[in-house]
């Protein structure tokens, strides 16, 4: 941990997606920002998410009209400065008349089509499937509409990134275990996970964006109650072998009024989520249990044709959703919106703090809790990421930039293109720099993955450990066996042993 001021505007606690778009926004708008993160970028509730950039069609439902609207108006500006980690999806939703007649899917079609602007995506039509397709043949009529995909655990790293390139320090594997609140600043002590060694710093705001934890934060290190508790939703998804060959997504309705995604998935797979369930206790101990794999291969089992068994799954992850806390009964009618607690008392450095938020939503959240923040500065910028590019973003299609790295690498393998295309964007060309033949990439770790990646994770991405490396810079976790996991965590330990002495 190595912080080169000890003063600073703002420190954002959580380095999650809406900690990192806050300190990006911040940093933009002429702030000192440091941001810190007691694990690694993105290693919970952003990284566990159903990979969608989308409005919420089954939140109209509920009535969260302004929610969808927000959402469905963000998705364009997001696929414009992210083209390498998002991308349009058209989604197929089997009509299942018992459950919900053809007339409401298509209102809240229309609706989802016209409560904001579209000039990327197009709109929603019906559709006839036929026995050519996955689907069971009794499952004749439907409808298709567009959303987006997003890497999340991607959209993290290149944010934070992002906002260390104007100007922001970021800290990962860096804990705020302290903070005292003085008249004009705060004195806040940060210790470094790996070392235990502490650092004291200053600053003027404070920033607790730190998701499933934002409430707790508040008793263990900031020394005053909670303003209000936030709902813990878990929410849990599994990966099996492709089920649809189609580049469309399946959105599938089931007898409880939830909805299940099956999403084309890194080439060779479906991820196939999400649950609903309460939780309680540590969001990092949040797997997913037998009746959830069970929940979710019934509701798949009920719509295709392939017919899949627990021993289909290859992976599944567990996240924890902070939902702002109401009356609701059900987990799934909890708002997904996002709601900020403004702490100013009179003399006293300002705290602010972000309940709830989604994925779509958070260069919205992070532009208005930044609002917020120039509150208490003088001649702060303006607003100024919604046509922000993110690192490597700088092209005009993935088609395109493909082309242009087979030509200036025509050695490169056709996958190792298209990976590095829809992870790094234009950015491919820092890892291929001087590189002449494969061999030139070094050492082979699995799937599509080679030394140089791995050390260009290290040096630019915050990279520490194998899961770092495998499952959120990359997924190539996904191919890896034990005996390479142990390969790249002996490679890792060897460099931390020369950089140490």
């Amino acid at each position: 941990m190595t912080v080169d001021h000890q003063r600073y505007n703002v420190v954002v606690v959580g380095g999650g997606v809406n900690g990192t778009g806050i300190a990006m926004d911040a940093a933009g708008r002429g702030l000192k920002v440091l941001l810190c993160e007691m694990n690694d970028l993105a290693s919970a509730t952003s990284s566990s998410s159903s990979k969608l950039i989308h409005g919420g069609l089954r939140y109209l439902e509920h009535y969260e009209f302004r929610l969808v609207q927000k959402a469905l108006a963000e998705r364009e500006s997001l696929l414009r400065n992210s083209p390498h980690i998002m991308w349009p999806m058209r989604f197929r939703l089997p009509h299942r008349s018992h459950l919900r007649p053809a007339w409401m899917i298509r209102a809240g079609l229309f609706l989802y089509d016209h409560l904001a602007k579209r000039e990327i995506l197009p709109g929603s039509k019906s559709i006839r499937f036929d026995e050519s397709g996955p689907l069971k043949p009794d499952i004749t009529r439907g409808f298709e509409y567009s959303d987006g995909w997003v890497d999340d655990a991607r959209l993290v790293i290149l944010t934070a990134k992002k906002a260390q390139q104007s100007g922001a320090t970021i800290l990962t594997r860096t804990k705020c275990v302290h903070a005292e609140r003085g008249r004009d600043e705060w004195q806040i002590t940060l210790r470094d996970t790996d070392t235990n060694a502490d650092q004291i710093i200053s600053a003027k705001c404070i920033v607790n964006a730190s998701g499933p934890w934002v409430s707790s934060l508040f008793g263990e290190s900031l020394s005053m109650p909670a303003p209000k508790m936030i709902r813990m939703v878990k929410g849990s998804h599994i990966v099996v072998p492709r089920l649809n060959q189609e580049e469309e997504a399946y959105i599938l309705q089931n007898e409880d009024d939830r909805i299940v995604f099956v999403i084309p998935y890194e080439d060779n797979f479906s991820l196939i989520g999400t649950t609903d369930v309460e939780y309680e206790g540590d969001p990092k101990k949040a797997k997913i249990s037998p009746e959830e794999t069970t929940y979710l291969l019934d509701i798949v089992n009920s719509h295709f044709k392939r017919q899949l068994e627990p021993s289909d799954v290859v992976w599944s992850y567990s996240g924890v959703r902070p939902l702002m806390d109401g009356e609701e009964e059900n987990a799934q009618k909890a708002s997904r919106d996002y709601t900020f607690e403004v702490s100013e008392e009179k003399d006293k450095a300002p705290l602010i703090s972000v309940f709830g938020g989604k994925i779509t939503t958070y260069r919205k959240l992070a532009e208005a809790a930044t609002d917020k923040i120039c509150h208490f500065f003088k001649n702060t910028r303006g607003h100024w990421t919604k046509t922000a590019v993110l690192p490597g973003g700088d092209f005009d299609n993935q088609i395109n930039l493909a082309a242009s790295l087979n030509q200036a690498y025509p050695w490169l393998p056709e996958k190792l293109v298209s990976r590095y295309v829809r992870t790094y964007g234009t950015t491919s060309r820092d890892i291929l720099n001087n590189c002449a033949s494969v061999d030139d990439l070094g050492k082979h770790f699995v799937g599509t993955l080679y030394e140089k990646e791995v050390e260009h994770l290290i040096r630019n991405e915050w990279a520490v450990t194998s899961e770092d490396i495998l499952w959120r810079r990359t997924k190539q976790g996904l191919y890896a066996s034990d005996s390479e996991v142990e390969a790249l965590d002996s490679y890792l330990a060897d460099k931390a042993d020369k950089a140490e002495a």
